[in-house]
């Protein structure tokens, strides 16, 4: 499908999203994998959403940390080593452990307009993999994720919990597709939908800016109406019998194509 074309002047958000500064810095969250990146994030007043502690890890610095970032309205949290582990990269041996950035309730106009990649999931009809959806978006260092789902209360509760709770980290909004592209459009977004009908593949595209990227669900895919306003529409390469992938390991594959085009070098 060709690229919907803008036939106007960048507007300033515009600028703003495609600056290279901001193109190339696209995930607003981040670990603190040590007391000095927490102490120098505390210095400048960043958006801590909390701080762990290791157990028996505790010093005089550490004492003084704790008191400050209580002063700053930071929680803290001792966790166990264990608890630790699993938080942080392999060979990673952190005794303090950070989250900074925006808070995971920030409304989907805040989400928008703020560097990094949302990702829209529409028509999933199943809570598991919309939790396999969210949690992977996390993992990758999205903004945000936008479900557009006919999920009842109860079903949004089981996607969330299918997903770790890792709306506890990030903004997950449970939205209309269309007003999402609409408000995606608004504050300047590139819209990138991955569906089989693409021409294009995941390397083909630049995904090193903050676009919003659609994915489609298990049976129907993404509407057509959807598709006609992308600028790119892109699809993963499949060479077996069966059709199509699960819906969480072609997210996968555009998004470790990201992380890639992120990468230094």
């Amino acid at each position: 499908m060709p690229a919907r074309k803008h036939d106007s002047a960048p507007t300033a958000r515009e600028a703003a999203i495609s600056d290279p500064l901001v193109a190339h810095a696209p995930i607003e969250r981040r670990q603190l994998r040590s007391a000095s990146e927490i102490d120098a994030a505390l210095e400048r007043g960043a958006s801590l959403r909390f701080v762990l502690c290791l157990e028996g890890a505790l010093d005089e610095a550490g004492g003084a940390r704790i008191r400050r970032c209580g002063g700053q309205g930071v929680p803290i949290r001792r966790v166990t080593q264990h608890a630790m582990r699993r938080l942080v990269p392999f060979g990673h041996d952190c005794q303090w452990l950070a989250l900074e950035g925006p808070p995971p309730g920030s409304d989907l106009e805040g989400v928008l307009g703020a560097p990094g990649v949302v990702w829209l999931l529409v028509g999933c009809g199943y809570p598991g993999n919309a939790g396999a959806v969210i949690r992977s978006a996390e993992v990758s260092g999205a903004a945000g994720v936008v479900v557009a789902s006919a999920f009842d209360r109860v079903e949004r509760r089981d996607c969330l919990r299918y997903a770790m709770r890792v709306d506890r980290f990030f903004p997950v909004h449970f939205e209309d597709a269309q007003a999402t592209v609409a408000r995606a459009r608004a504050v300047g977004r590139e819209v990138i939908a991955v569906e089989d009908v693409g021409k294009q593949m995941p390397w083909e595209v630049d995904l090193t800016g903050s676009p919003l990227i659609v994915v489609g669900g298990e049976q129907a895919g993404i509407p057509q109406a959807l598709l006609a306003e992308a600028d790119h529409v892109i699809r993963v390469p499949m060479h077996g019998f069966l059709p199509s992938y699960n819906l969480q390991a072609a997210m996968a594959v555009v998004m470790g194509e990201r992380l890639r085009q992120l990468s230094p070098g």
